[in-house]
């Protein structure tokens, strides 16, 4: 099972993705707050607390916006971005 799976209560998989269309800034809290099945203004605090301890959550949130695919897409931004890297 990957990492990013997590078995429902119908047996079914979910997968951690990105929500931009129900974001501010790129569906990162949106994703995170359905994968765990909270309200996304929880997720939304939690980065704004995380923000104010040595500032770790200005990077968690761009490694979620590169390495956490969008929603209806497998890939993440890095992986196209390193993919178009090797085209070159």
């Amino acid at each position: 099972m990957d990492a990013n799976d997590t078995q429902t209560d119908a047996g079914r998989s979910r997968h951690l993705t990105r929500l931009p269309r129900e974001g501010f800034l790129g569906g990162v809290a949106a994703g995170v707050a359905e994968y765990l099945d909270i309200d996304v203004a929880i997720a939304r605090l939690a980065f704004v607390a995380l923000s104010f301890f040595a500032g770790i959550a200005i990077p968690l949130y761009i490694a979620g916006w590169l390495l956490i695919p969008e929603e209806g897409t497998d890939i993440a931004i890095a992986d196209e971005i390193l993919q178009h890297a090797r085209l070159r």
